[in-house]
């Protein structure tokens, strides 16, 4: 058996209101570059599908950028380290690490000969340093601010100068290296969240939450005019990024657009209206070959289009915060998956190509916690908003009537024959029928975590934290205890019967899974040890003869029922995080989801 990473559908940039997000484009132009969470996220800017993902920080990273040469990234996080990492391998060997100081990393440049780094923030005892990559001397200091430093940016011809601005309301002009001090610039009546160099050196601008965008001399630092006259936009502007001939540059702002300006003439030439909504904040932007990228502050990605200023070209979705459900489902022959997040946002990817949307219309408002397709081609979710909802998978659209409001909180959803569904909820079991409530059994005695229902119908099983799995019988409209129960290793976190009914595979909080064979009574088959630490899914194959477990260790493992020695050990299937959920597109693809948002394809050989 053996196992190899097919495909990454990475998360989104991690957003935040009033916060600039900034995106790193490589010189070469081919990816672009940001961060959620602990990860630096790699994108090809032709094929957004095609990502790769940089897990080695510690700590919550918050920018990235490739270095002129294209063969490095710097990528810098909220504890004020730095590490410089090759782009060049898959294994993103590590260069350089560094702490030039302590607290949150907020922007990074780097000198055209890619052998100086400047990076500034929220430093406790300075805001700044400039430094050589190779050994970490200081090559300079960065002076001149009393407050947070938001930005940073280095001219990328000679003679180099530098230029930061800050949460003071100015900019910061030093001539180098090593780089000292001139001057600070302070046209700005409120933050400034971005400063940048046009490629030629020639300029640079100025972008704060005032909503307005300066010009100045690149070697002077002279004020040269300001964009747009008094105003350059109607909400604070969070970032700017020039054109390759430094001729035009774009900027985004709080105000739901994007301006394409030509510098020469002062004039706005396009402006791209993002929408109407709080979320189409545009926080972030990259003018990438002939690509022009932004980010809303719902994490989408924006590729826009100069013909078209009201459409974007296409628009990256995805989730930008942690995946706790998943299922796939093949709908007229195409295999799709559909993961649940921390926020009750669904996603439907296109296994295939990783297209992606979500569903229309007002979903789940909380944590999507389990996710099934009925045989009616319907997604049946619960969610800690406690509600229960039937999403039709043709029309994509969310159904107001089709709806159920729980009594208590909902943990789990199981779907069988019939039009059957039953919900775990706290201290209860609800048994669904055609998308109605038809019957509550309380009073449990113990308290229910799982649930499976026998494809063959009838049958419904359910583990409780007493770590015995409890059979009831479907009778009409009824749920009946049938008295009978079996014994689980410790707690029950996840089942399922296998596709034929054969089996039922039990997961517990004390790292084992059991399965047991239904033909003979619900005998124990084999037990399979190997996570080491709580086993949190589980998904059958659908040969039935093999199966996948995902643990709080953020190990996937791969078993045939028949030999638990038999196994496949996926270490680090998502680095940082534990696997939240698993299925399978066919007998030799698995998916993994995580708390790091992303959805991995994974081709599996028995």
């Amino acid at each position: 058996m053996s196992y190899e990473l097919k495909k990454v559908f990475a998360s989104l940039p991690q957003m935040e209101r009033g916060v600039s997000k900034t995106l790193g484009g490589d010189p070469k132009g081919n990816n672009f570059l940001y961060t959620n969470g602990k990860s630096v996220i790699i994108r090809n800017i032709d094929n957004p599908a095609i990502a790769d993902i940089y897990t080695e920080h510690p700590h919550q990273v918050t920018v990235a950028k490739y270095s002129p040469s294209g063969f490095y990234i710097a990528s810098a996080d909220i504890s004020g380290k730095i590490r410089i990492w090759d782009t060049t391998q898959k294994e993103h060997l590590l260069k350089y690490e560094y702490q030039p100081f302590s607290g949150k990393v907020k922007d990074i440049a780097w000198t055209e000969d890619s052998k100086r780094i400047a990076m500034v923030g929220e430093g406790r005892e300075k805001f700044g340093a400039v430094f050589l990559w190779d050994t970490g001397s200081s090559v300079g200091e960065i002076s001149g601010h009393n407050k947070i430093i938001n930005s940073v940016d280095i001219k990328q011809t000679r003679p180099y100068r530098l230029v930061t601005g800050s949460d003071d309301n100015c900019s910061a002009f030093f001539e180098g290296p090593p780089f000292k001090f001139k001057f600070t610039m302070s046209d700005h009546s409120r933050f400034v969240n971005c400063v940048r160099f046009s490629p030629d050196g020639s300029r640079f601008a100025s972008a704060g939450a005032d909503g307005q965008i300066f010009l100045y001399d690149g070697k002077t630092g002279e004020k040269t005019g300001a964009l747009g006259g008094a105003k350059a936009h109607d909400g604070g502007v969070y970032a700017v990024s020039w054109s390759a001939d430094s001729t035009q540059l774009i900027s985004a702002s709080g105000d739901k657009t994007v301006k394409l300006w030509d510098v020469a003439a002062n004039t706005a030439v396009t402006t791209f209206h993002m929408g109407a909504d709080v979320l189409d904040q545009q926080l972030g932007c990259l003018w990438q070959k002939g690509h022009l990228l932004s980010i809303s502050l719902s994490g989408y990605i924006n590729y826009l289009d100069r013909n078209n200023p009201d459409r974007p070209l296409r628009t990256i979705k995805g989730h930008s915060k942690p995946i706790q459900s998943l299922t796939a489902h093949r709908n007229e022959g195409r295999p799709y998956i559909y993961s649940g997040s921390h926020d009750g946002h669904i996603n439907i990817w296109d296994a295939e190509t990783g297209d992606n949307d979500g569903f229309s219309g007002k979903g789940h408002s909380n944590l999507v916690a389990k996710m099934v397709v009925n045989k009616d081609g319907q997604l049946v979710t619960c969610s800690m908003d406690d509600t229960v909802r039937f999403t039709d998978l043709r029309r994509k659209e969310y159904s107001a009537s089709d709806l159920l409001k729980m009594d208590f909180q909902p943990k789990c959803i199981a779907v069988g024959p019939g039009g059957y569904a039953l919900a775990v909820c706290i201290g209860q079991l609800v048994l669904m029928k055609d998308k109605k409530k038809c019957f509550t059994l309380e009073n449990l005695g113990f308290e229910p975590e799982s649930a499976a229902l026998h494809p063959g119908g009838g049958t419904a099983a359910v583990g409780g934290a007493d770590g015995m799995v409890h059979l009831f019988s479907i009778q009409g409209n009824t749920l009946k205890d049938d008295g009978k129960t079996m014994e689980a290793k410790g707690p029950v976190t996840d089942m399922a019967y296998s596709n034929d009914g054969a089996f039922l595979a039990v997961a517990d909080e004390k790292k084992v899974i059991t399965v047991f064979s239904v033909a003979d009574g619900y005998a124990v088959k084999n037990d399979f040890y190997g996570h080491h630490a709580k086993v949190v899914c589980l998904a059958w194959s659908p040969d039935n003869e093999h199966f996948a477990s995902g643990g709080m260790d953020m190990l996937v493992y791969l078993w045939a029922v028949s030999d638990p020695d038999r196994r496949v050990k996926i270490p680090d299937a998502h680095r940082l995080h534990h696997v939240s959920g698993l299925a399978w597109l066919d007998e030799h693809t698995l998916v993994t989801v995580s708390h790091d948002a992303s959805v991995k394809q994974w081709t599996v050989k028995f």
